[in-house]
């Protein structure tokens, strides 16, 4: 039978991660753009990898479902890599909460139906998610725990509550590795394991928008003053990702791994601390 990893995101991160976990495996590249899906599906078969397409909009059930019977009738889902997303300059916060929150509970939902003896899973979070302060113990029981389609209706996350655009995408970022470890209990059931990766900056097209957009002067100033003093690159994402994924990696499940160069050390403890 033949192992398949679906990644869903067609980036840099996605196919960073991709590139060091599937080799003999079969990808299946899923994205929203099929024009996406299709140029990084180029870039890996030219690389020697196997690979199809799919379109998906993880804000959508129908949409999720149809893409875990597409990579089920391509053999045993041994690999789920979870990089799509919204950033804060791209979305409103309703949107954000959709496609980040809603949409990754989805995924960790109906692939974690599926999932192979042995695989294992990778989202990609945030730094973000580590800039909010600690939410009460009952937030974070909901955030992990609420059926799917009831996760929009806290009332933590209605309209009057979050009002702009980063505090929905930190809220989703830190939902994101609650719902992983809530996760890892019910994909340790079937002999599988989950973990999130919270990146920093790392230098991709969304990024390059953001360094542009209004946010990018704070941008540029938390890589001054990290101690990485630079930004992160995808295939340092894909080593983590690597490990994460494969034999090495056996031992851990429901973790997050921030990778920030010193981002989120400098806010809560140095010279990026809010005055």
């Amino acid at each position: 039978m033949t192992n398949v990893i679906v990644v869903i995101g067609a980036g840099s991160i996605g196919q960073a991660i991709a590139r060091r976990v599937s080799a003999g495996k079969h990808v299946l590249l899923a994205n929203l753009r099929q024009d996406n899906a299709d140029a990084a599906a180029k870039t890996l078969s030219e690389a020697g990898f196997t690979v199809s397409t799919a379109t998906v909009d993880v804000s959508s059930r129908g949409s999720v479902h149809a893409l875990v019977e597409a990579a089920t009738a391509l053999g045993d889902v041994s690999g789920i890599i979870h990089a799509a997303g919204v950033s804060p300059t791209q979305a409103s916060p309703e949107t954000i909460l959709k496609v980040d929150l809603y949409g990754t509970a989805l995924v960790l939902e109906e692939f974690g139906n599926v999932i192979a003896p042995g695989g294992a899973g990778v989202v990609i979070a945030s730094q973000s998610g580590h800039r909010l302060p600690p939410l009460p113990t009952e937030q974070n029981a909901a955030l992990a725990t609420t059926p799917v389609e009831d996760l929009l209706k806290l009332p933590m996350l209605q309209p009057d509550q979050v009002k702009d655009p980063l505090h929905a995408y930190q809220l989703s970022k830190r939902g994101n590795s609650l719902r992983v470890m809530a996760e890892a209990v019910r994909w340790g059931k079937r002999g599988a394991r989950v973990n999130t990766i919270s990146p920093g900056i790392i230098i991709t097209p969304l990024a390059k928008d953001e360094l542009e957009g209004p946010r990018g002067l704070g941008y540029r100033r938390m890589i001054e003053l990290s101690a990485a003093g630079r930004a992160g690159t995808p295939d340092e994402v894909g080593t983590v990702g690597a490990l994460l994924m494969g034999p090495d990696g056996a031992f851990i499940t429901g973790s997050d791994f921030l990778m920030d160069g010193g981002v989120t050390a400098a806010y809560w403890f140095g010279e990026l601390a809010p005055k």
